[in-house]
């Protein structure tokens, strides 16, 4: 079934927090944000992120002291923002185990795209337990739980009565070059 992917954002400039959780959210994301190091540790426990968007320049404990902390316990991508556009922090932010390195200021389209782009190639282990019992359909943007009619559509999920539910479900199942 369509579920939300988790990003945890960890910046301290709360404006470009926000505004990176409003486009992500706008992408049907679930967004949380922390604004130091020790936060970002702990908040990577409890809210369990798909992807870390994660600032350099922090209080405290730096960006590239959190990379190299959670790379000890996940393989989880983190994608690195910062102002620092040198080679050197580049590179050293890559060797550390980010996935991805943008400079600030950066366009929110790209950033957006970029996360999407890391997250389709990262493919964690999905204990079987978390997959919906039953039968079920998925198509891009569309799943359809067969027992349930239960019908999630770009992150809004519905249970829909049989009258609708069977025409979507028999429409969809249609080749597509049937019309």
């Amino acid at each position: 079934m369509a579920v939300k992917q988790k990003i945890l954002i960890v910046d301290d400039d709360n404006n470009i927090a926000e505004l990176i959780s409003l486009y992500l959210t706008k992408e049907c994301f679930d967004t949380k944000i922390v604004n130091d190091g020790e936060e970002a540790l702990s908040a990577f426990s409890s809210f369990a992120p798909n992807l870390i968007l994660l600032d350099l320049m922090l209080p405290g404990m730096d960006g590239y002291q959190v990379c190299r902390e959670i790379r000890q316990k996940s393989n989880v991508p983190i994608i690195m923002l910062s102002a620092k556009g040198e080679i050197f922090d580049k590179v050293l932010g890559l060797e550390l185990g980010a996935d991805d390195y943008m400079i600030k200021p950066f366009d929110s389209k790209e950033l957006v795209a970029r996360v999407k782009a890391v997250l389709r190639r990262y493919q964690p282990n999905v204990a079987p337990s978390t997959q919906p019992s039953g039968k079920y359909v998925e198509y891009p943007d569309l799943a359809i739980l067969l027992s349930t009619m239960e019908i999630s559509w770009i992150c809004r999920q519905r249970n829909w009565s049989f009258c609708i539910f069977w025409p979507l479900h028999r429409i969809r199942s249609l080749p597509e070059n049937s019309f």
